[in-house]
């Protein structure tokens, strides 16, 4: 593997390590940022399942004009996975950024969450 796969790599682990330590047997709203796409979705580590999801692939938002590679396709992914996810009764929730910087994009979608009804 290449340098900066490996660093990259490790910072994942990093941060997840630290949030299976604080995060107190919550969910984790999980952030998958791509070139041209953003994926986020809310997993239960403890049953090893996805509670509720949305990317900017889906119909509903390319349908609204949005790439998903830009802050305004990641605040809508954010408000909806917040919608889906306070619907199926999970209202708190542990941030995974991954290995991304808590900046642009990443941020755009939580602070959507947030606004939506999650609590982080």
């Amino acid at each position: 593997m290449s340098r900066t796969k490996v660093t990259n790599a490790r910072r994942k682990q990093r941060v997840r390590l630290a949030l299976r330590r604080s995060g107190g047997g919550r969910p984790r709203l999980s952030v998958f940022r791509s070139s041209k796409h953003i994926y986020a979705q809310v997993i239960d580590d403890q049953k090893g399942e996805t509670l509720a999801s949305a990317s900017s692939m889906e119909k509903e938002m390319r349908g609204a004009g949005n790439t998903g590679a830009n802050i305004d396709a990641a605040k809508a992914v954010g408000k909806l996975l917040a919608e889906r996810a306070v619907k199926n009764g999970i209202k708190e929730v542990v941030f995974d950024r991954g290995g991304y910087l808590y900046h642009g994009r990443v941020k755009a979608l939580a602070d959507a969450a947030r606004e939506g009804g999650l609590s982080f």
